[in-house]
């Protein structure tokens, strides 16, 4: 699971699942701040035990000053498979109560599915608000959360016919 907030603030561009979106605030960061981005790679990393985005890109480094969270989430995806892990879904919410999420959902779900490589039918982008609760609610920021399914390679490849857990019999 990942999740990730930012703080919106004036006079930055608003980047959410590496779609621009108008609007008159941006996110605050270190990054393009695409908090749905952020969130998706501590949710990938997570799942493979990997850390998350703040120990493989810090903040204090200036290579990632303004990068682009696309490049991020495209590393992140790149040292999971060279890990032995395929990456079977993403699930991400945004917290926000503004602005409307919804033109652009399936633009971000593309993007995602893009940068880690799978198929857009299985990356969900979705958007609640928080009824006007808390710093969310009073929309001091913008907050995304995720969670991701790995399945790590156990030998041959995935396409390789039944898996070691079919070919043993044994059922979770």
């Amino acid at each position: 699971m990942g999740y990730d907030v930012h703080r919106l603030v004036d006079n930055r561009p608003l980047v959410l699942g590496g779609v621009n979106i108008p609007w008159e605030k941006g996110l605050l960061g270190h990054s393009d701040a695409d908090v749905l981005l952020h969130a998706v790679c501590d949710a990938l990393l997570g799942a493979a035990g990997s850390g998350d985005i703040g120990m493989h890109f810090p903040d204090t480094d200036p290579r990632y000053k303004g990068i682009d969270s696309l490049v991020l989430l495209s590393t992140v995806a790149g040292m999971l498979a060279d890990k032995g892990y395929r990456i079977v879904n993403v699930d991400a919410t945004l917290l926000a109560e503004q602005p409307r999420i919804a033109p652009y959902r399936l633009q971000m779900q593309k993007r995602i599915a893009g940068a880690i490589g799978i198929d857009d039918t299985r990356v969900q982008v979705k958007a609640t608000t928080t009824e006007g609760i808390g710093a969310v609610g009073r929309q001091e920021g913008i907050a995304a959360m995720c969670v991701a399914l790995l399945e790590k390679k156990m030998r041959g490849s995935y396409e390789d016919g039944p898996s070691p857990i079919a070919e043993s019999g044994t059922r979770l």
